[in-house]
């Protein structure tokens, strides 16, 4: 069973000149199923057409992140609903809050994701979610929508046990990237992460971001992949003591379940993990 990569901004300017390569390097590492994050609704749409291109490997999203919901305007969320009418679209986001860089108004961060929230809710889809340094009032806007949302997933996830017991203690799902591969600032997620039930932790590596610090050799340019992808899978399965080959089957199974994905070909086919150049396979 090969990988989800449940994050992946493909539509970002740094895949401009090998965007179908990056795709193919994917697949050649074993990671099967892309979900590619929508920001903005133009971003979102192009993360439509694109997944639209790649049937049953290409999946998106349909949001608006927090920086960028100062542009948001009153048609806006009929924009998404739209765009999430498209079976591609298997979540609502990248929505939530971020309080460290203040890109959007916190008044407005707060109001379009309750909006987006309740747009998921309307939609029977799960939420992709974000949030930074806005723990407490993220829980708050959270909170009363939760049992309304078939599932919603705390992206990128890097913050401390108590904001993983809040998440868990409200049915949220995980997602693990790079960050874990950090010496410098990500080494308490090698401990956290074994408090991960399996069926709700899922792998991403929000590329062209979070390369893997200690990925060897290092990418040209720093950019993150897909591909890559297998390295975290790694990481992680060494840091709960669990043979890689379960913690792929068990993220790539609540991946499909999270998303309701349909079966993939490639998923079908059992292959091994490579390991990426310069890291060995366990």
């Amino acid at each position: 069973m090969a990988l989800i990569d449940i994050g992946v901004n493909l539509t970002h300017a740094a895949f401009d000149s090998d965007r179908s390569q990056v795709i193919e390097r994917a697949l050649t590492a074993g990671v099967s199923t892309l979900i590619l994050t929508g920001t903005t609704v133009a971003e979102s749409r192009a993360a439509l057409e694109l997944a639209r291109q790649y049937p049953g490997t290409l999946y998106s999203t349909a949001g608006v992140h927090p920086h960028d919901v100062k542009d948001c305007q009153a048609q806006t969320l009929d924009q998404l609903r739209q765009l999430a009418s498209h079976p591609e679209v298997v979540a609502i986001g990248e929505c939530g809050l971020d309080f460290n860089r203040d890109y959007s108004p916190r008044p407005e961060q707060e109001s379009w994701f309750a909006a987006q929230l309740q747009l998921a809710c309307e939609l029977n889809l799960p939420v992709f979610l974000h949030q930074r340094d806005a723990h407490p009032r993220f829980m708050e806007i959270l909170r009363p929508y939760r049992d309304q949302l078939p599932a919603a997933v705390v992206h990128c996830f890097t913050g401390n046990r108590e904001e993983l017991t809040d998440y868990l203690n409200l049915d949220l799902h995980i997602g693990i990237t790079g960050w874990i591969c950090d010496e410098r600032r990500g080494l308490h997620l090698q401990e956290l992460v074994r408090s991960i039930p399996l069926d709700r932790l899922m792998l991403e590596t929000d590329a062209p971001y979070l390369t893997p610090r200690n990925l060897r050799p290092k990418p040209r340019g720093g950019r993150n992949e897909p591909a890559f992808l297998p390295h975290v899978l790694q990481t992680i399965a060494a840091a709960i003591g669990q043979p890689v080959s379960i913690v792929a089957q068990a993220t790539t199974r609540t991946a499909t379940e999270f998303f309701q994905l349909s079966p993939s070909p490639h998923r079908e086919q059992s292959r091994e993990f490579p390991g990426q150049p310069g890291v060995s396979s366990p």
